[in-house]
């Protein structure tokens, strides 16, 4: 089968891969369309993510629909999904005996395996390839009447979801966004379910800053552009979504006396500055925000309710075009949410 498969930075490949009869407690996928992640572009570029770095060849994508191609020993009960059933992939397969999944915070288990991650050695092999293998608890199969091609931005979704939870209440409150890449469009489209007054989001390019506010921004600025009028009033909440220091810095020196700030976006490895002083001063509340957990199922019933995110898919590319692809999607002045078509050579 073909794959999509990052050897270091730079170096993206799409190579045959065997292909293997789901094991005990597995189920088999034949992917139709997944997303590419900034966790993917970073892994390509850079050969690492914050601190995960590349040490073998892996297969990316974490973001992956399709539907079940056979079903391993264990799961064929009366409760599995059908061959041929279109389903969703949760990435992530916690440890379930940690402190940290025992508590209900699977997302930070420390021995997650998650699909496309070299956070671990030997890598979880990810999900851009004609055909996987996930354990079982791993799938979802897709709510009625909703396509391949909402279900696959579920992933993306959660992440979203588990960051505005991460804040709080945010009913009634105005919140600031910074990135408005994917991420932090979804983070906008969750904001404004969630009942925000106002979410005014910030971005170095015009094309990002028009698809937020395509999916619920009430405001926009260009992050280059301090004295931008749109910078005015209070700030109760702030989404760090780009991953870059100065948005965090933004975040911090924009948020109202006794805020919060949610880190989203993953900074770059090492040491960030941080204005501690600022912090102090006005006691303000720091928290990571890191993946999802039970978010995923609530992501596909919010795609199924209609909730308006289509403005984030923008392009898509045949699984024979990954580079292509990538490079596309690096291009943020005109590119969101870039798809792999699986089925497509």
């Amino acid at each position: 089968m073909q794959a999509c498969v990052v050897h270091g930075a730079g170096d993206l490949r799409v190579e045959e891969r065997p292909a293997a009869a789901p094991g005990p407690g597995e189920i088999a996928v034949t992917v139709a369309l997944g997303g590419i992640c900034g966790s993917d572009l970073h892994y390509y570029h850079h050969g690492r993510v914050g601190d995960f770095a590349l040490n073998e060849p892996m297969v990316l994508g974490h973001e992956v629909v399709g539907h079940v191609a056979a079903l391993g020993p264990g799961t064929d009960g009366p409760d599995g999904p059908a061959v041929g059933t279109a389903v969703a992939v949760h990435p992530a397969t916690p440890c379930g005996t940690c402190h940290e999944c025992a508590g209900g915070r699977r997302n930070i288990c420390a021995r997650t395996r998650y699909l496309g991650s070299a956070a671990h050695t030997p890598h979880v092999q990810g999900g851009f390839a004609r055909l996987i293998n996930v354990p079982a608890a791993q799938i979802r199969r897709l709510p009625p009447g909703l396509s391949l091609r909402r279900a696959v931005l579920a992933e993306p979704l959660s992440v979203a979801l588990h960051a505005v939870r991460r804040a709080g209440d945010v009913s009634g409150k105005r919140v600031l966004v910074t990135g408005a890449g994917p991420i932090g469009c979804l983070v906008v489209a969750a904001l404004r379910h969630a009942g925000a007054a106002e979410i005014v989001v910030s971005d170095l390019f015009d094309e990002p800053l028009r698809l937020a506010t395509e999916v619920g921004a009430t405001a926009t600025v260009r992050a280059d552009r301090p004295d931008d009028p749109g910078w005015s009033g209070d700030i109760d909440i702030a989404v760090e979504a780009s991953g870059a220091p100065a948005g965090l810095r933004t975040c911090v020196e924009r948020v109202r006396r006794g805020g919060t700030v949610v880190l989203l976006g993953l900074l770059p490895p090492g040491e960030v500055g941080l204005l501690g002083n600022v912090t102090v001063t006005r006691e303000l509340d720091l928290r990571g925000a890191f993946r999802f957990d039970t978010e995923f199922d609530d992501a596909l019933s919010l795609l199924a309710g209609g909730l308006h995110v289509e403005p984030v898919v923008t392009h898509t590319f045949p699984l024979g075009q990954s580079t292509a692809a990538f490079a596309m999607a690096q291009d943020r002045t005109v590119a969101s949410k870039v798809l792999l078509d699986l089925s497509e050579g």
